[in-house]
């Protein structure tokens, strides 16, 4: 996959800013503190994972709110579900890669249990939606 975004390890502390692909270290959780700085844990393993999805979309939903968008795409576990269904429950979106074209289903699915009116989309679906919110379209319901 290619990307003109900029992709970057983050570091304990760095602020959030916009336009930048962040990737979480190995071996540590990925926060969001309230007020835009990302935080990493070395906390326990949620799901087998560190980092696990869920702890990012808990402090992500709880900064952001209504203004965020979470994606689920293939895995083989359940993380990321709970997450999900947190951020739809305070105003944000949810997007599930279609479990039809995963490779490994399981995340796909634990997420569309978890939270039953996230937008179920295939991976040209979802990459369509976000080079859209990257030119400057408003974080909204896909179509």
């Amino acid at each position: 996959m290619r990307t003109s975004l900029p992709v970057q390890e983050v570091e304990d502390k760095q602020p959030v800013v916009g336009g930048v692909i962040y990737v979480a270290p190995p071996n540590y959780h990925l926060l969001i503190e309230r007020g835009g700085n990302f935080a990493l844990s070395a906390d326990e393993q949620i799901h087998f994972s560190r980092p696990a999805i869920d702890i990012l979309f808990d402090s992500a939903s709880d900064s952001y709110r209504e203004r965020l968008a979470g994606i689920i795409l293939t895995g083989a576990n359940a993380d990321g579900a709970r997450g999900l269904a947190t951020i739809k429950r305070r105003g944000g979106l949810a997007i599930v890669q279609s479990p039809i074209g995963a490779i490994a289903r399981n995340m796909p699915d634990a997420a569309i249990a978890a939270s039953r009116t996230a937008h179920v989309l295939s991976l040209e679906e979802i990459a369509s939606w976000l080079k859209d919110l990257a030119g400057g379209g408003p974080l909204k319901e896909s179509q």
